[in-house]
């Protein structure tokens, strides 16, 4: 088998744009779930409404990216108001089934047949951001290489931009949580009844907490709807959330980067495998006898063991602080 290539497809994912997608949603759960305590179990619906909010206004409605952009952020915001306010004075639990099932009701109204002069249906939305790519500096159909590793020259935009998103969100995190609000916020998470005590309006916190995550998802299905070119509902399914809070366990919450070190860790642990065992099931006389779907079920089984190991051996992530996982315990 061929390790340096298999390394090299795995280094490419380490920052390729599934890696930046990831790290979006996990910084938006690492508001919701790291600073402020509150389990959200469908941060892909804020995905899904970022990204349609693109592809329908470029398409419906011949409107500019950054418009649409808006609109998706918008609506990702507004369904956090939505899903908060009758959730959010409830225990937590109530909060993780609401998100769950607005998740997939979303998903599957738009798939729906009856949506489809709105949301294009289960068809999917295509070939709309011509645009962002016209003002990249990189020839698109042209290969690029770096110590071995090729990238296309669109994917190398998109990264371009979604590493600067990536790195202002950190920013922002940072300043935020190292501020009054950031500071109340923990205290909500770790005690809502002594916050409360100190005059703190817990409710208050939690919402905007819920909303500014919410929003970030939201940017999360822009940039993918960008960097892909395509929506399809059947994309945003619940299993996403959960890869986002694979990389959000890897990395460590309520870090500044444990999102985004968490997300670039899962896509180069779930390609080393791929790529290996693909190797070895390729050819006349193949090492292993398995088809690809059973490759592609043992690389999440391998991703999934070795998230169990972290979460036995160091629950707080790689950059977690374990005094903090003691004290939530």
């Amino acid at each position: 088998m061929d390790i340096i290539s298999a390394l090299q497809i795995a280094l490419a994912q380490l920052v390729g744009p599934s890696a930046i997608f990831y790290a979006l949603l996990a910084i938006g759960l690492n508001l919701h779930f790291g600073y402020a305590g509150l389990l959200n179990f469908g941060q892909i619906a804020f995905a899904l409404l970022g990204g349609y909010g693109v592809g329908i206004m470029a398409v419906n409605y011949d409107q500019p990216l950054w418009l649409g952009a808006i609109v998706g952020i918008a609506a990702a915001g507004m369904l956090a108001v939505v899903l908060g306010i009758p959730t959010l004075r409830l225990r937590a639990d109530y909060l993780a089934i609401v998100t769950i099932a607005a998740s997939e009701i979303l998903r599957l109204v738009f798939r729906s047949t009856s949506a489809d002069d709105f949301t294009h249906s289960t068809n999917g939305i295509y070939g709309y951001a011509s645009d962002f790519f016209t003002i990249s500096p990189f020839d698109n159909g042209k290969q690029y290489s770096f110590l071995g590793v090729t990238f296309l020259g669109g994917d190398l935009w998109s990264m371009v931009v979604g590493w600067i998103v990536v790195g202002l969100l950190c920013l922002m995190v940072y300043l935020l949580v190292r501020s009054p609000w950031g500071r109340v916020l923990k205290a909500v998470r770790e005690d809502e009844d002594a916050a409360r005590s100190l005059g703190k309006n817990a409710y208050f916190f939690k919402m905007q907490a819920l909303i500014l995550g919410g929003c970030i998802g939201g940017l999360a299905g822009v940039f993918n709807a960008l960097a892909t070119q395509s929506i399809n509902p059947d994309f945003y399914s619940t299993a996403q959330t959960f890869f986002a809070y694979g990389a959000l366990i890897l990395g460590g919450a309520a870090t500044v980067f444990g999102p985004v070190l968490g997300a670039m860790l899962f896509w180069f642990l779930l390609a080393i495998p791929d790529a290996l065992l693909r190797q070895a099931t390729a050819g006349d006389d193949p090492l292993l006898d398995l088809s690809a779907q059973q490759v592609g079920a043992i690389r999440y089984v391998l991703l999934g063991l070795a998230i169990i190991l972290m979460m036995v051996f160091r629950p707080q992530g790689l950059l977690g602080n374990k005094r903090e996982v003691q004290l939530d315990a």
